[in-house]
């Protein structure tokens, strides 16, 4: 049986299998196509390449766990309502200061480089697993007696409105590829230079006020963004 054969019946396998299940040992995978282990292995090989599967050394191989996804709308005027995320988030934080904006925060945040902010720097955690880092900025006279607690859980634009009374009303924000480096990989637990997604916004209030600046990495591994397109009569 050949190698492509293999990753064929690999594929059958894996499609009906679970999420993040454990596959059969290779033993017993190769037993059960009567193919050499080298044959084997090179098949999954292959499919962990494709982001079938996942090899964890001492472990076994398993199927790639679901992605988290979340999904984006086309903008509306007066709307910003970006539907969560799947899954039950979280966040740990791990850094949580006030600083000077400086030079280059001034002028992308529309503040004397001597504005306070507070910088926050959370993981956020989704059915326990490390998902994201963030790292928040936020124009400290805005949020008066900001603690740590109050980022750890719900939305954070709700509890700008609820609590500051600071009303966003849009953002730009730009996604780009990238890979992770050591403090991010042993935070998000994947390897190092893992593939990754790194999102830089700037979100504005109702008065047209920079009230958040925020660059984010994203595991590229689990998240996955599904975006709802409408197209008018002239779409060619």
């Amino acid at each position: 049986m050949k190698r492509a054969e293999v990753r064929e019946l690999l594929r059958e396998l894996i499609d009906g299998s679970r999420p993040g299940e454990m596959m059969p040992s290779e033993r017993n995978l190769s037993e059960q196509f009567g193919v050499s282990r080298p044959t084997l292995r090179a098949a999954i090989e292959d499919l962990a390449r494709d982001g079938l599967l996942v090899r964890s050394h001492g472990r076994g191989t398993f199927t790639t766990p679901r992605k988290i996804s979340q999904e984006l709308a086309p903008a509306t005027a007066g709307n910003f309502n970006v539907p969560p995320a799947e899954g039950d988030w979280r966040s740990a934080v791990i850094d949580f200061r006030v600083e000077p904006a400086g030079a280059r925060l001034g002028r992308r945040m529309e503040l004397s480089p001597s504005s306070e902010l507070f910088y926050i720097q959370r993981v956020r955690v989704v059915d326990g697993a490390p998902m994201a880092i963030e790292r928040i900025r936020i124009p400290a006279v805005l949020v008066p007696g900001l603690e740590p607690a109050d980022v750890e859980s719900g939305s954070l634009y709700q509890l700008l409105r609820m609590r500051f009374e600071v009303i966003v009303s849009g953002a730009v924000q730009t996604t780009e590829p990238t890979v992770t480096d050591a403090l991010e990989s042993q935070l998000l637990g994947v390897p190092l230079h893992a593939p990754a997604l790194l999102f830089e916004r700037t979100t504005r209030d109702t008065s047209g006020r920079v009230v958040e600046f925020a660059r984010s990495i994203y595991r590229g591994d689990r998240y996955r963004i599904t975006t709802h397109l409408s197209f008018g009569h002239d779409a060619g």
